[in-house]
C-alpha cells in the first residue's frame, strides 16, 4: 500500500512541478515582454491585476501544495526508502523550496507588493516599472529553472523507485 501511495505522490509531484515551471516560463518567455511593450501605465495596471487575481487561483494551490509535498517527499525518501530515490527527492525538494518558494517570498512577492502600492499613472510608478520588469523577470527565470530542476529530480526519483 505504501508503495502505491509513494508512486502516485512521485508522479503527482513531477506533474505539479512541470505545471509550475510552465506557468513561470510563460511569464519569462512572453508575458513580461508584452507588458513591457505596453504603455507603462497599462503594463503596471495589468500586472497589478494579475498579482491580485493569482491569490485565488489553482496556481497557488500547486505552488504552495508542492512546497509541502516536496518537504514530505524528501523526509519520506530519507526515512523509508533511502538510496538514489532519497537523494533525488532531497535534491528536488531543495530546488523547489529554495529556488522557487524562497525566491518567490523573498524577491518576487515583495516587488509585487511595492508595485501594487503605486498609482499606474504616476511618474514614480513609471520609473519603478522599468526596474520591476528587469528584476522581477530575472528572478522569475530562476524560479523557472528551479521548478524544471525539481521536476527532473522527481522524475528521476520515480524512475529509480519503479526501476
Amino acid at each position: 500500500m505504501l508503495s502505491n501511495v509513494l508512486e502516485v505522490a512521485l508522479v503527482a509531484a513531477t506533474l505539479a512541478a512541470g505545471l509550475v515551471a510552465g506557468i513561470f516560463l510563460t511569464f519569462s518567455d512572453f508575458v513580461m515582454r508584452a507588458l513591457g511593450r505596453a504603455r507603462a501605465g497599462a503594463g503596471i495596471e495589468a500586472m497589478q491585476l494579475i498579482n491580485r487575481v493569482v491569490y485565488r487561483s489553482l496556481f497557488m494551490v500547486l505552488l504552495i501544495g508542492l512546497s509541502v509535498a516536496s518537504i514530505a517527499l524528501a523526509l519520506a525518501g530519507v526515512a523509508f526508502v533511502g538510496g538514489a530515490v532519497a537523494w533525488w527527492l532531497v535534491a528536488g525538494g531543495a530546488a523547489y523550496v529554495l529556488g522557487v518558494m524562497a525566491v518567490t517570498g523573498g524577491k518576487n512577492v515583495p516587488m509585487n507588493h511595492r508595485l501594487d502600492r503605486q498609482d499606474p499613472g504616476s511618474p514614480e510608478a513609471q520609473d519603478l516599472w522599468q526596474t520591476y520588469l528587469r528584476d522581477w523577470t530575472r528572478w522569475n527565470h530562476l524560479r523557472t529553472l528551479a521548478s524544471v530542476a525539481a521536476m527532473l529530480c522527481y522524475f528521476a526519483a520515480t524512475l529509480a523507485y519503479s526501476g
